[in-house]
């Protein structure tokens, strides 16, 4: 006979079910962009950069095409033809910031922090009669100059 005392706890309660993971964060739009230069052999420099003025002038023509685009189909509509097309524009621009060694989440950032700065210190902003804000005294611009900098960049000597 098995002389183990005898417990008096309750089984175990079966494990609660685990919680559904976190769903993974969307890859930037930086990263997305990336991968399409080196899976189709684009330029991809990690270094600001000067191009050469035909691939400058190439990108500038890329971006203009998209913007646009962007310009007729506002008007036009569809919406979701303008989510398209305002997407392209985005995906040139961030391979055209690639394309020179331009690390553009950085440079957003700072152009973001001088866009705020278009506040008073009210609280409030200065705008034209169609509704756009305009700089008020406080407005300090962005460095992008700093930023490019940070990243690597030399400018050349003028």
């Amino acid at each position: 006979m098995d002389s183990a005392p005898l417990s008096h706890a309750s089984p175990a309660a079966p494990a609660a079910p685990a919680a559904p993971a976190a769903p993974a964060a969307p890859a930037s739009p930086a990263s997305l962009v990336r991968a399409f230069h080196l899976a189709f052999g684009l330029d991809a420099r990690t270094v600001p950069t000067e191009v050469s003025p035909e691939l400058a002038a190439h990108r500038g023509e890329l971006l203009a095409e998209e913007a646009a685009e962007v310009a007729e189909v506002s008007v036009t509509g569809p919406l979701d033809r303008l989510a398209h097309e305002l997407a392209d524009v985005v995906y040139v621009a961030y391979g055209t910031a690639l394309v020179h060694g331009i690390d553009l989440d950085e440079v957003i950032a700072e152009v973001h922090r001088a866009n705020m700065t278009k506040l008073g210190p009210d609280g409030r902003a200065v705008r034209r009669a169609d509704g756009k804000v305009l700089k008020g005294d406080h407005y300090r611009a962005p460095d992008v100059g700093a930023i490019l900098r940070r990243q690597g960049w030399g400018p050349a000597a003028v």
